[in-house]
């Protein structure tokens, strides 16, 4: 192969393999409390800050840590939040409203008035979560879903053990 071929083959490999990596500038903006709609926040350190009332509908956001962040009235409307670590979150008032939280972990978090209109919510894990206030919570997506003895729900909803 000529150099040049060989060049252009790496360039485009690299470029392929870093197209669906974080974007540091945006993730950074974030940290210091931008709203983001849309952006690519993959794999962020959003853990043990306070984000009240910010947008970042839309944006992906798989496998990033809330761990103990305070992200009360924030906008995750039509997220990627597949894998997210959500332990300890005070989130009162998100809005999931057709959110992908595939996988994700919720354990211990506070999620009184939280929307989940339409959300995935396919083996993510509320043990411990208290969102008895949620909104827009159905069987159907709880089916999906575990908690523990210590899940608070709505109303007479009921959620699968974790195994």
């Amino acid at each position: 192969m000529k150099p040049i071929a060989l060049l252009s083959a790496l360039a485009v490999l690299v470029f392929a393999s870093s197209a669906g990596a974080q974007n540091a500038s945006q993730i950074s903006a974030v940290r210091n409390g931008a709203n983001c709609p849309r952006c690519n926040l993959f794999q962020a350190d959003l853990s043990n800050l306070t984000l009240k009332n910010k947008n970042l509908a839309g944006a992906r956001l798989r496998q990033a840590d809330f761990s103990t962040a305070i992200m009360n009235r924030t906008r995750f409307t039509g997220g990627d939040l597949r894998d997210v670590n959500a332990y300890g979150a005070v989130m009162t008032g998100a809005s999931f409203a057709r959110a992908d939280l595939t996988n994700a972990s919720f354990v211990g978090a506070y999620l009184q008035g939280a929307n989940f209109s339409g959300a995935r919510l396919s083996g993510a894990n509320f043990s411990g979560a208290e969102m008895d206030r949620a909104i827009g919570l159905t069987q159907a997506q709880l089916d999906q879903a575990c908690g523990d003895g210590s899940t608070y729900l709505p109303g007479n909803l009921r959620i699968p053990l974790c195994r």
